[in-house]
């Protein structure tokens, strides 16, 4: 398998739920394995998790494990028959109200406050946008709409707001429990979804620690931006988690699809500036779930994300309802392999007007730096909590960068880190005899050679979170 600087997250479901497909999944070049919290029970994410690790361990290299949290069920209710055919210029109604079972004059609706939420002239989209009904009037409990573009409507479909604007909480209930339960199997991140502001996440980070406390464990904490709200509050948000996802899907349906690729962008860019990873989500590989090869346009869509600096690519359906769960992993990798060997932008230009107010921040920079321009064979960094690491990775360079640390906690965390291999090492000796352990271990994996250059950083005295103030430059002897 080639190495790559691009992680992948896959979502585990029924195609992929066996130890054998997960075992192959992980050795075809799965990072990170997502728990979808919309399905299963808490028991189901406990086994799976064990299954995830238990695999990760006969394929011979840690992934990370990623909580989804579902967020809030913004859906119509059920029909009668299953579904209904909705014409354009009918009228339809969505009942807050109705305990009825719909029909083809309206339904009943899962989230209660829409009613408070809309006004005359709104627009609703509903099934991902397939759908979309104008708000006449609203009368109580009572959304009366007249069909702008129709047809089928099924049980439990989402709902959107053009433009935004729906007031449910990002965390609801059951994603408080839910945390409990991804902090139970040690969850390395928790996605929070529809996150509106900083808020949100300041407050499902104050759950999770609550929840993880007693087990000494602190997850990160990614935001799906999906809202259109969540879009001005960017930079906020970033500066109160660890990462983001660019979640197309529910994003598209509220700012529109041509509005996307442009905010991906940004997104991807604003949070390497910040520090922060990023995930580009969203049917990447959607043809899959039904093809064994994606289409020209997909390949093109997975490339543009890793040329943009995207951490990782996700798989959702594809790996876990498809057919060809292991084909679409192996043609993801081989897609972001091939993307970086496009020339990067030069490592000098993010240099310009650069400051540095931290020791270890200054010292990662410098360690790229040189590196890069002694063309070294690789760079070690020595990393208790993989701040060290994570710096270095919001920079492009050709060569990998090993983060060697003694903390399992940190050594799953980085698994989504762009361009970084976490390898887990005790380091708690003494300096000299920590870098000849370094050493050894990188030229027993056949990472470096007798003459090879290569960088090194360590804090010194050792093991101490933040403490990285010293750069090595070595030739493997």
């Amino acid at each position: 398998m080639p190495q790559r600087a691009t992680k992948i997250v896959a979502t585990l479901g029924p195609a992929s739920n066996t130890p054998e497909m997960l075992e192959a999944m992980i050795r075809a070049g799965v990072n990170v394995v997502r728990l979808n919290f919309s399905h299963g029970k808490a028991q189901d994410h406990i086994d799976r998790a064990e299954m995830v690790r238990e695999a990760a361990q006969r394929a011979g290299r840690e992934v990370g494990i990623m909580a989804d949290l579902q967020g809030p069920k913004i859906r119509v209710g059920k029909f009668a028959e299953g579904k209904v055919m909705l014409e354009p210029g009918q009228p339809f109604v969505l009942d807050a109200s109705r305990s009825a079972l719909g029909d083809i004059q309206g339904v009943g609706l899962d989230y209660k406050e829409l009613p408070r939420d809309v006004k005359a002239g709104d627009t609703l989209l509903l099934n991902d946008g397939l759908i979309v009904l104008t708000v006449d009037k609203v009368i109580g409990p009572a959304v009366h709409t007249t069909v702008k573009m129709g047809g089928e409507l099924s049980n439990n479909k989402g709902i959107n707001k053009q433009g935004g604007g729906l007031t449910a909480p990002a965390l609801t209930a059951k994603d408080m429990e839910d945390i409990k339960t991804a902090m139970s199997l040690k969850a390395d991140y928790v996605a929070v979804s529809f996150p509106k502001n900083a808020t949100d996440m300041e407050l499902a980070r104050q759950l999770c620690n609550m929840a993880g406390e007693s087990m000494g464990h602190r997850p990160a904490l990614i935001a799906k931006i999906e809202r259109a709200e969540a879009i001005p509050e960017l930079a906020n948000i970033l500066k109160v988690s660890d990462g983001i996802m660019v979640a197309r899907g529910d994003l598209a349906v509220e700012v529109g699809n041509a509005t996307v690729p442009g905010l991906q962008k940004h997104m991807i860019k604003l949070a390497r500036q910040m520090d922060k990873v990023v995930i580009t989500a969203t049917q990447m590989m959607e043809s899959m779930i039904v093809n064994p090869v994606p289409t020209r346009a997909e390949v093109s869509d997975v490339a543009n994300a890793v040329l943009d600096g995207t951490d990782a690519v996700m798989l959702s359906a594809e790996t876990a309802a498809g057919k060809y769960p292991l084909e679409t992993v192996m043609e993801m990798a081989n897609i972001c392999h091939e993307a970086e060997k496009t020339d990067y932008d030069p490592l000098e230009d993010d240099f310009v007007g650069a400051h540095f107010t931290r020791i270890d921040q200054a010292i990662a920079m410098g360690a790229l730096f040189t590196a890069h321009h002694l063309k070294a064979k690789a760079i070690v960094a020595l990393t208790e909590s993989g701040s060290t690491a994570l710096w270095m990775s919001r920079h492009s360079v050709r060569m990998p960068i090993y983060a060697v640390t003694s903390s399992l906690s940190a050594q799953r965390k980085m698994t989504l880190y762009r361009n970084v291999r976490p390898l887990f090492m005790d380091t708690s000796a003494d300096r000299d005899t920590a870098l000849a352990d370094v050493e050894a271990h990188l030229k027993s994996r056949g990472i470096v050679q007798t003459g090879d250059l290569y960088a090194i950083t360590v804090g010194e005295p050792m093991g101490q979170p933040g403490g990285t103030n010293t750069l090595k430059l070595c030739r493997a002897s």
